[in-house]
């Protein structure tokens, strides 16, 4: 049984950062504890540096009790930098990713791989270009109807160029910010300028957390080390775990296990890319190393994820006999959520993929707050779910199944 849990965790291109994301586990614990009736308590965020924050979760049932210590690699500073970069230079940028995408035809290896993800990825792209289109028709109206009222052509042209910026950068911004537009189309051009291994701002989280798992290996304080990489995160996470192989290639092979957790990985849709070499090698080398223990969690309702999709093979990567990672975990969201919320939420892109790192409404095999704080190892959820579960009584006290 786990008693101690160290969790790092990634988390995709969210400016909303370790503030954020610590307001939303806490929110989302209550709703867990509604299931689990457990002893538990969540502490406050510490902000340690620049690169990390951390909290701590005490949680207890009637015959075991796990501290984790929760820490969370910031990346939220940069994030809110891109995003808030003029659109003069956000625009051009994203449509030559757009551009890219398809000349190269890496959206249509997408739309093959999850053709709800090409939808997905599809339906963002076309939100700028009509964001576009839209700014442009408002300032040709104004111009026909300044022409319309006998203004001279300068007059009209200009009133036109005025309508058609104020459009664009003022009266529908608002709308293009609540439906994402400017966040999902800052995150891939700036993605692909990772993958293809050019300077990025990726490197250094990468880097920093790379050192940061080296040294929580090398501690030994914990039973368990869960690297989990959610979203975007799902691209990065590997790269921190290979860059550690890289800085200690006995990782995995002293202290406690260590496990990365990829659910909800958008990592395919840049993976496909075909000059995506610095992604090829982060997973090609997880893929071959047996101290590390990599699963992927996957969910056919979440159309911002790729289902029954190999994160190796389906990249073209081929590592022959030597391949042991990782385990593809399928995961039904309907098991984690109630009948009339399952409903509501499978329309709702974004909330139905933030579920991976939320809690449920009823007790499932794949519960991120059990998995980060309950007593028994990732990868036995992974593999021997139901079994598992059936494990646990209705007080939460736990009895390992005889198979074990």
């Amino acid at each position: 049984m786990i008693r101690r849990r160290r969790v790092i965790y990634v988390e995709g291109y969210d400016p909303q950062g370790a503030e954020g994301y610590h307001n939303l586990f806490s929110r989302s614990w209550r709703r867990f504890l509604k299931i689990w009736p457990l002893k538990a308590t969540i502490g406050d965020l510490v902000i340690d540096s620049e690169d990390f924050a951390h909290w701590t979760i005490d949680a207890a049932g009637p015959n075991w009790r796990v501290t984790t210590r929760y820490d969370f690699l910031r990346q939220e500073q940069f994030i809110r930098a891109n995003m808030a970069e003029p659109l003069w230079r956000q625009v051009p940028r994203a449509i030559g990713w757009i551009l890219d995408y398809l000349f190269t035809g890496t959206l249509f290896k997408v739309y093959r791989a999850s053709w709800q993800y090409g939808l997905a990825l599809t339906y963002f792209q076309g939100l700028l270009l009509i964001w576009i289109a839209l700014s442009l028709f408002a300032g040709w109206l104004v111009a026909q109807g300044a022409a319309w009222a006998a203004a001279p052509y300068p007059v009209s042209i200009a009133l036109g160029i005025a309508a058609g910026f104020g459009s664009f950068f003022f009266a529908l911004r608002p709308i293009a910010d609540y439906l994402q537009v400017v966040q999902i189309n800052s995150h891939w051009p700036y993605l692909l300028e990772y993958a293809r291994g050019n300077p990025s701002c990726f490197d250094r989280p990468v880097e920093e957390g790379a050192k940061h798992l080296v040294e929580a290996a090398r501690a030994n304080d914990c039973d368990e080390l869960l690297v989990v990489g959610h979203s975007g995160g799902g691209v990065i996470a590997p790269a921190v775990v290979a860059r550690a192989l890289e800085l200690d290639p006995d990782l995995g092979k002293h202290g406690p296990c260590v496990v990365l957790l990829t659910p909800g990985s958008l990592m395919p849709g840049v993976g496909l890319h075909f000059q995506a070499r610095r992604v090829h090698k982060s997973i090609e080398r997880i893929a071959v190393e047996p101290s590390i223990i990599w699963i992927d969690a996957q969910a056919r309702k979440d159309a911002l994820n790729f289902w029954d999709f190999d994160p190796v093979g389906g990249l073209g990567i081929d590592v022959g006999a030597r391949r042991c990672n990782p385990f593809v975990w399928k995961v039904r969201m309907r098991d984690m959520l109630a009948g009339e919320f399952y409903k509501k939420l499978r329309w709702n892109l974004f909330r139905m993929h933030y579920q991976f790192i939320m809690a449920n409404d009823m007790r499932a095999p794949y519960d991120y707050c059990m998995l980060v704080a309950g007593p028994v190892a990732v990868e036995d959820w992974a593999k021997r779910g139901f079994d598992l579960l059936s494990a646990f009584s209705a007080d939460a006290s736990y009895s390992e199944p005889r198979s074990v």
